[in-house]
């Protein structure tokens, strides 16, 4: 079963830091971009940071210079580095990998999603 799994969410005070993981079901091949996007009660769901399959790496402007994606191809799994959090960032964090599979069947797989709660 195809299936995005993140962890690594939680509480933090402002200024502090987290480390978000996504772990993509082995199932899932053909990756061509995974990013990270969020979502607060009562507004649509944005995108945080994305990277591609050669590197490239897209991020939100009010993220830039504090949070880092990369990804581990070979381990199939994403990951976010936020340091010098704000109470602007909380808000639950989703995982997203589209890509082609067999066939040219194209996908767009989401996690569960995970809360990062920035409070003090």
């Amino acid at each position: 079963q195809e299936q995005l799994t993140e962890s690594g969410g939680g509480l933090v005070q402002p200024g502090g830091s987290l480390r978000l993981a996504c772990v993509a079901s082995p199932s899932i091949f053909g990756i061509n971009a995974m990013g990270w996007y969020r979502q607060t009660p009562g507004n649509q769901r944005e995108l945080v940071a994305r990277i591609y399959d050669e590197g490239r790496t897209v991020y939100a402007d009010s993220v830039k210079g504090r949070f880092t994606i990369s990804r581990d191809i070979a381990a199939n799994a994403l990951y976010m580095q936020m340091n010098s959090l704000k109470f602007e960032d909380t808000a639950v964090y989703y995982c997203r990998a589209q890509g082609t599979a067999t066939w040219d069947r194209a996908f767009d797989y989401w996690g569960q999603g995970t809360q990062v709660t920035v409070s003090s």
